[in-house]
């Protein structure tokens, strides 16, 4: 029975290996550094100017992990809020490649990388996304890749034992 919040939305059939999904940019700025730091990540270099002149990274900086929420935002708005997602399943790979410093403009790239049904749940299927975020300029900032899952508007459309299913990823105990 298909699902009325996303009948509208893309669903796993009208997606494309190499498809590219920009993310908008935005500007960090030292409140938003300090509010994410206060309530997630109190680290001196996140929290004071002269703490942060005196560290590793020279100078006031976002946390990892505000960086990676501000792109999961613009990954929402530009891509996993239009299609028919289910849920994320998690990521892997994620480097942290240079700090977001005070006022950096970040945006970035997402790239689906693979497409595949689940072997669980055959009215669905896994999108692989390849993020690449980098700061005003050029520079890659943060990578990661992420799976989400996805509904397929006509799983009976495949035969299932045409359905390319999981590849070996070191986690065979994990269910897709």
């Amino acid at each position: 029975m298909p699902n009325s919040i996303t009948a509208n939305r893309r669903h796993y059939e009208d997606l494309a290996v190499g498809e590219v999904i920009d993310l908008a940019p935005t500007t960090v700025t030292k409140q938003m550094i300090f509010d994410f730091a206060r309530e997630f990540d109190p680290l001196p270099f996140h929290l004071d100017e002269a703490a942060a002149k005196t560290s590793l990274l020279r100078g006031l900086a976002s946390s990892g992990w505000q960086t990676l929420g501000l792109t999961l935002a613009r990954l929402s708005a530009s891509f996993l809020n239009s299609i028919a997602s289910e849920g994320g399943l998690g990521f892997t790979d994620l480097k942290w490649k240079r700090p977001t410093m005070v006022d950096d403009t970040i945006s970035g790239t997402a790239t689906i990388s693979a497409l595949r049904r689940s072997k669980s749940r055959p009215g669905s299927g896994i999108v692989t996304i390849d993020l690449d975020v980098r700061n005003q300029r050029g520079e890659s900032i943060m990578t990661m890749t992420l799976a989400n899952l996805i509904a397929v508007r006509h799983p009976e459309a495949v035969p299932m034992h045409e359905i390319p299913y999981d590849r070996p990823s070191g986690h065979e105990g994990a269910k897709s």
